[in-house]
């Protein structure tokens, strides 16, 4: 199994963030655990590219800043693979 890289991970939670999403679902879908998910979250949340729905259930929502860096990586990721 190939090991995904950083930009990987952070583009996959970006994803699944983009209409709101538990911390369960982010583990579940990017396929992390909950010890390595958290330090994403931090990051992410502290460069303003997630906010923190608090509610009945915590959500984490991806900003405008976080949109425009997931298109950017899938615009490059689509530049690559025609190479």
């Amino acid at each position: 199994m190939v090991k995904r890289s950083r930009d990987m991970i952070i583009s996959q939670i970006l994803g699944i963030c983009s209409n709101g999403a538990s911390k369960t679902r982010i583990v579940y879908q990017a396929n992390l655990n909950f010890r390595t998910v958290n330090p994403y979250i931090d990051l992410l949340t502290k460069n303003g590219l997630i906010d923190v729905k608090k509610g009945p259930t915590v959500l984490y929502e991806t900003t405008q800043k976080g949109v425009e860096l997931l298109e950017n990586f899938k615009q490059i990721q689509n530049e690559l693979s025609e190479l």
